[in-house]
């Protein structure tokens, strides 16, 4: 949508076609319906792939700061949350509809509800079945995202046109994802199925503070979600449930000077109750603070700040906000979009091998990336 409201104001005649029945859905769900449509933090350090920086050119070209105005032109009311994310006052269908005003005021057509099969080269660009007839354009911008929430529609379709091509892809995988245990940990977590509080959630030398939510399959929350893009199968993740707190040091201070307290109530001043109290039945402690020798009180504060856990997988693409991988960037004009070798045909947002974190970046990415190939498209 973004890349056809740019081709039209340079005069081109824009046909968008999406197999869905509703333009934009994916915006309309994003952000629980508020739709987190940029961050102020966008940066190539926040971005996956083989070349992260492959997607500086179209950021820096068309910003954050640059679609925040187009939001303010629409008269669309937005608030900071953390971390620099920004999110609409209202419905995220407000995003929907100001793209689709654009598109309608920029000339393009839309056709909802038609199926795409085969893009072929023809002798004046390109030749493209769909369910209304085939078609032939100069130009062709695949614009169709990853595998990510299926039910919303999507496929690996942009795959499958790249690969037609000759194009090279970088394996797909889930992306901002929770994760899943194996029984022996599930038997710990369900319990805490809804318990949610501010952690840190650690996989090699990356490492998130945000939120973590206990789930009935395991680990969900931001920390975890971001986490799942860099975790690999086989790898451990290393919860720390109190950061910046010294466990050990506060529990026995708690010792000497609230003894006859029990644990669960220090635990308390720190996590969630029921954290707290799973915690010290999970210890097999049944008596007062003063009871407690040293080495029980770290061996508590060890399971609290390090807690090491290896996931069996995660819920995969039905619940995944990404599809890591895509295209690779090396087929890519950094700065058009374009395939290279093959004049007119371009790839941009979540199909590409680009992949941002949770808060906003990957909207951005689509709107940068779609204004990049609508300048020459």
């Amino acid at each position: 949508m973004f890349a056809a409201i740019e081709a039209g104001r340079r005069g081109r005649r824009v046909l968008v076609i999406d197999h869905a029945k509703a333009a934009g859905e994916k915006i309309r769900i994003s952000g629980g319906g508020r739709c987190n449509f940029t961050n102020l933090g966008v940066g190539a350090e926040r971005f996956l792939g083989r070349n992260p920086r492959f997607a500086l050119s179209a950021l820096r070209r068309y910003t954050a700061r640059d679609f925040i105005a187009r939001v303010d032109a629409a008269g669309i009311r937005w608030h900071e949350k953390t971390l620099g994310q920004l999110f609409c006052d209202g419905p995220a269908t407000q995003i929907v509809q100001m793209l689709l005003r654009d598109m309608e005021a920029a000339g393009c057509e839309l056709w909802l509800g038609c199926a795409l099969g085969e893009v072929r080269r023809h002798a004046e660009g390109f030749e493209v079945d769909t369910a209304r007839g085939p078609l032939r354009a100069s130009s062709v911008i695949v614009a169709t995202g990853g595998k990510s929430i299926p039910k919303m529609g999507a496929t690996g379709y942009g795959y499958r046109v790249a690969e037609a091509f000759g194009l090279p892809l970088v394996e797909t995988r889930p992306g901002l994802v929770p994760l899943t245990f194996a029984e022996q940990e599930l038997a710990w977590m369900k319990p805490l199925a809804g318990v949610a509080l501010d952690g840190r959630v650690s996989c090699g030398k990356t490492r998130f503070d945000e939120a973590v939510l206990f789930t009935h399959r395991g680990l969900s929350g931001p920390a975890v979600l971001q986490i799942s893009s860099y975790w690999r199968e086989g790898e451990a993740v290393t919860l720390n449930l109190a950061p910046d707190v010294d466990v050990a040091g506060f529990l026995a201070a708690e010792k000497q000077t609230a003894g006859r307290g029990m644990l669960r109530t220090a635990l308390g001043k720190l996590l969630p109750e029921r954290l707290a109290r799973h915690l010290e039945a999970e210890a097999g402690i049944t008596g007062p603070m003063a009871e407690l020798p040293k080495a029980v009180l770290e061996r508590v504060a060890q399971g609290v700040t390090s807690w090491r856990l290896v996931p069996v997988g995660s819920e995969g693409y039905r619940t995944a906000e990404v599809t890591l991988g895509g295209v690779d960037t090396d087929a890519l004009d950094a700065r058009t979009m374009e395939a290279r070798g093959v004049p007119g045909l371009y790839f941009v947002g979540e199909v590409v091998d680009v992949t941002g974190w949770l808060g906003g970046y990957n909207f951005q990415w689509a709107w940068s990336s779609g204004w990049a190939a609508g300048q020459v498209a």
